[in-house]
């Protein structure tokens, strides 16, 4: 990372300082949250080379991290891009798709992430499950790496159990919750998904309460909102201590992250 201090500002997970907005990835593996033929294009344009683009694009307009899945698609795009002296640190998400919680994340350490996060679907089966057992070893395993560790969630209730029953560095708050994973923790692609406004309002009475800095994501609704709107809204409701991460699908507008960027700034400051 520069030594220089991000033109969006910064704020701290951890021992890991992180520009106030980060570039999310879940676009280059497919997930549009909106239908197959969505996922099928986004698949088609993330080559390597249109992933190392937006990457350095990123770079240039301020932001200094990326926010990804551990899959193997993502961690090959961040090999090419750092061996080609790319600088954007690495948040990685756990998989919920990799049967072993402890080897997505001793993958994604192996890779270079700079913190894990443990993937919000997951956390939405073990409440639902009320099966919590993995979830303070897999911490544990994280901070034996020596990064910070963070947890996602799409339901407020996942916060509440954790400020209650563990200690991480960080919280991944979804403003929706589209799709409940009470059987199935991994996002199943043309399901019906549903952005309430009640649930964003929910989650952002839970972020109010929170005592770690939490990563505001899905702001957009997965393209459903209009950027000002989503800005707007976001910062009306981050803390000083928080952060925001933000899909960028460029096929649709080459433009896009730079007027994204150029939102923030005039919106959060």
């Amino acid at each position: 990372m520069s030594d220089e201090t991000p033109a969006v500002g910064t704020v701290q997970l951890g021992n890991l300082t992180v520009s106030r907005l980060i570039l999310g990835g879940n676009t280059f593996s497919g997930f549009s949250h909106q239908n197959p033929k969505r996922d099928r294009e986004m698949l088609d344009y993330f080559t390597m080379a249109n992933i190392q683009k937006l990457f350095k694009q990123a770079e240039d307009l301020g932001i200094d991290t990326f926010l990804g899945r551990a899959d193997r698609h993502v961690q090959r795009a961040l090999r090419e891009y750092w061996n080609d002296g790319g600088k954007l640190q690495w948040i990685a998400q756990t998989c919920s798709e990799y049967v072993s919680l402890p080897r997505t994340i001793s993958e994604a350490a192996g890779a270079g992430a700079n913190s894990i996060y443990l993937h919000g679907g997951k956390m939405d089966f073990f409440l639902a499950q009320d099966q919590w057992d993995e979830v303070p070893a897999a911490i544990e395993q994280i901070r034996e790496l020596g990064l910070p560790v963070g947890m996602a969630g799409h339901n407020p209730g996942v916060f509440e159990w954790a400020e209650a029953n563990v200690d991480v560095d960080y919280y991944m708050c979804c403003y929706y919750n589209p799709s409940r994973r009470d059987e199935n923790a991994e996002h199943v692609h043309g399901s019906v998904e549903i952005y309430a406004e009640e649930d964003r309002e929910a989650m952002m009475a839970t972020i109010a309460g929170l005592s770690k800095p939490v990563i505001h994501y899905k702001i957009f609704a997965a393209g459903r909102n209009d950027p000002r709107e989503a800005f707007t809204y976001a910062a009306r409701h981050m803390r000083p201590q928080d952060a925001v991460c933000i899909g960028i699908f460029p096929k649709d507008n080459p433009d896009m992250l730079a007027q994204d960027v150029a939102l923030f700034k005039e919106m959060v400051g």
